[in-house]
Parts: structure tokens; C-alpha cells; sequence
């Protein structure tokens, strides 16, 4: 179901009612701390994005963090960071609400707008079985993951909350409140919850708790998201036409072309991104962590190793994707993404800032 322009125009309308109330109620305490409009065509300006992945990665990384965001802080370039997912390490991990709540409390002492988007760790993951994360069920944790990271649909965290749109406005698909859409700069921006483990194809095991049957099974779950991800990058490319955007980023945890891993659950995915992407014709830029290593490359191009792993993968060679460093033994860092309209050459340029 494509209904882009009419679900953009109500969600518009919607947070425009909201910010009218905000000012106009007399006992309203002070002004909002939210920012920017979701979709802002007029923009194009330079817009700088600190981007980050797999952190933090056990104890040690864990200790670094407040280190990592002081540091992001400082950056006077940088409008927004992103987290790719993986808030913790993938095993012998436990998925405790105190963790996830340590690790937001350290997140939200980010100044500028902070959109994450969950990685396979902190949910996909967490059961007993081959991973020794704690007794869950993995759609449990992510319920957890949502109630706390994404407690106003449509804002995202840190200091200042960015209004976004979110796909929790779409009944079709409204359990995805993470995933997420804003345009700045002439850019389409998307967040999508793809998940390493396969896209969540690595079997959840047993036992699981007695209460597993509350929450979807493994296959529902494979089903919704696969709907609502699909739906969701639609929509972005869609967007992306209607305004003239001069490229497109996508953001999520998966490394979908990692040769050491499984890799059959994201084939509809790879496929679907590269169609829209080629009918596009302008820049894509994908956004991973996952694999843990830094790493650009074209996977769309049929000279990239990476082309081959994926059955009847389109040609695109407007597509880059960016892996960010991460994990318990890369280093710490963010990667200052920058994009600019206005620049005659690449559209995204990108430069590695380490922590010293």
C-alpha cells in the first residue's frame, strides 16, 4: 500500500497541531525542546551526523562511553548522532532492564538529537540458547527496548528532540515506533530494524520462559518486520521522489553482506533496496554496523566480491555502504558523516574521529 503523500501530510499536520497547543496552553512550563521539521525541503545547508555502532561492547567500552559522548559533544560540526545498534555484547551478556537502562541514562547525555535504531544483541538475542544472554524471549526484550528508547512516537532522544516521522503513525505497521524518517539537507533519511543473526532467521532455541507465549513467536515476528521494513523503504524512496531529495541514507544494524555469516534472511531486502535504489539514479548511502570492522564498498556493483552473495541482486551503482568500527576489540570512535547539497562531486563525505 503506497499512501506516501497522504500519510505524510497527516503526520505533518498532526505534529503541526501539537506545537500549536505547546505554545498556546498557558500552563505550559516552558517551550519544547524538540527541533526541526520532519521533512524540512527548504533546507540545504552542510549537515553533519556523528555516527556510531556496537557501543557499548562489554565492560571496557562501557567505561569509554561517557569518554565517546563528551567527545561528540564537543564536535561543534555535529547536528545529530546516530546509533546503529548493539548496545551490548552479542554473548554471555545478560539483556537486564538495569543494563539497558545504564546505557540510555549514558545516551541521553547526548546534546544534540539521538536516533537509534536496535541492534540484534539487545533483543534477537537474548535467550539462553548458544548465546547465554539470560532466560527471555527475544520480542519481550524488544518490547523493553522500545518502551524505552522510543517513549514519544515520532522524537527522538538526547538533549535536543528532533521530530521525526515514525511508522508507528502507520496501522498496518504501528508496533514499529523504531522505525523512523526525517529529511534534511535534500536528503531522505530512513531508519529500519534489520537485525543481524541472520534477520533473525538463528533459531531462538529452548527453553524459553514460561510466559513465551505472551509475547510473537519467532516466525510472527519474521513476518511483521519483514512487512513493515519493506513498507518503510518504500516509503523512503517514494519520499525521496515526491521532493527531489538529492540522495538517500538508510540506517540499521545488520551487515547484510557479511561473508562469514548467514545471510538468506535479508534477500528480499537486498533486493528491494537495490530495485528502488537504481530507479532512483542518485546517491544511496547505507548505513551498517554489525561486522565490527570499517569498511566502504558498493555492493550493488557487479565488480564488488559482495555482489555475488545475494541470488539475482540488481545492479546499482549509485549504492555505498558504510560499516562503522565497533565491538569489544575496534576502536573507539565516531565516523562525522557530513552531507552537503551544495558540493560540486560526492554528496556524503565521511571522515573516522577516534577517542584519545
Amino acid at each position: 500500500m503506497h499512501r506516501t503523500t497522504e500519510t505524510l501530510f497527516v503526520a505533518l499536520c498532526a505534529l503541526a497541531t501539537v506545537a500549536a497547543c505547546a505554545h498556546d496552553t498557558p500552563s505550559s512550563p516552558m517551550p519544547s525542546l524538540s527541533i526541526g521539521n520532519p521533512v524540512n525541503t527548504g533546507s540545504k545547508e552542510p549537515y553533519t551526523i556523528a555516527v556510531i555502532g556496537d557501543m557499548p561492547y562489554g565492560a571496557a567500552k562501557l567505561a569509554e562511553l561517557p569518554s565517546l559522548i563528551a567527545l561528540i559533544n564537543s564536535d561543534p560540526k555535529v547536528a545529530l548522532v546516530m546509533h546503529l545498534g548493539d548496545i551490548k555484547a552479542g554473548s554471555s551478556s545478560p539483556c537486564t532492564d538495569e543494563y539497558f537502562a545504564t546505557v540510555e541514562s549514558l545516551y541521553a547525555g547526548l546534546k544534540d538529537p539521538f536516533v537509534y535504531t536496535p541492534g540484534d544483541n539487545e533483543w534477537t538475542d537474548c535467550h539462553v540458547a548458544g548465546k547465554n544472554n539470560g532466560l527471555y524471549t527475544p520480542t519481550e526484550r524488544l518490547q523493553a527496548i522500545r518502551a524505552l528508547f522510543f517513549p514519544v512516537a515520532g522524537q527522538t532522544l538526547g538533549g535536543r528532540k528532533k521530530q521525526v516521522l515514525t511508522q508507528a503513525d502507520d496501522p498496518a505497521n504501528s508496533a514499529y515506533v523504531e522505525n523512523t524518517m526525517w529529511m534534511e539537507s535534500q536528503v531522505v533519511f530512513a531508519a529500519l530494524n534489520i537485525t543481524g543473526s541472520n534477520n533473525d532467521r538463528a533459531s531462538w532455541g529452548s527453553p524459553l520462559p514460561a510466559d513465551a507465549a505472551n509475547y510473537p513467536s519467532q516466525a510472527d515476528e519474521q513476518a511483521s518486520r519483514a512487512q513493515a521494513n519493506s513498507a518503510w523503504t518504500e516509503k523512503a524512496f517514494a519520499l525521496a521522489a515526491e521532493q527531489d531529495a538529492a540522495g538517500v541514507v538508510l540506517l540499521f544494524q545488520a551487515d547484510m553482506w557479511d561473508p562469514t555469516s548467514a545471510l538468506s534472511g535479508f534477500d528480499d531486502l537486498v533486493r528491494q533496496i537495490g530495485r528502488l535504489a537504481a530507479a532512483f539514479g542518485k546517491p544511496v548511502l547505507l548505513l551498517e554496523g554489525d561486522s565490527h570492522v570499517f569498511n566502504v564498498d558498493h555492493p550493488y556493483s557487479p565488480g564488488s566480491p559482495f555482489y555475488a552473495l545475494h541470488a539475482s541482486t540488481p545492479v546499482a551503482e549509485n549504492v555505498t555502504r558504510l560499516v562503522v568500527e565497533g565491538s569489544a576489540a575496534g576502536r573507539t570512535e565516531y565516523t562525522r558523516l557530513t552531507i552537503d547539497p551544495n558540493r560540486k562531486g560526492d554528496l556524503f563525505t565521511w571522515e573516522r574521529v577516534p577517542l584519545q
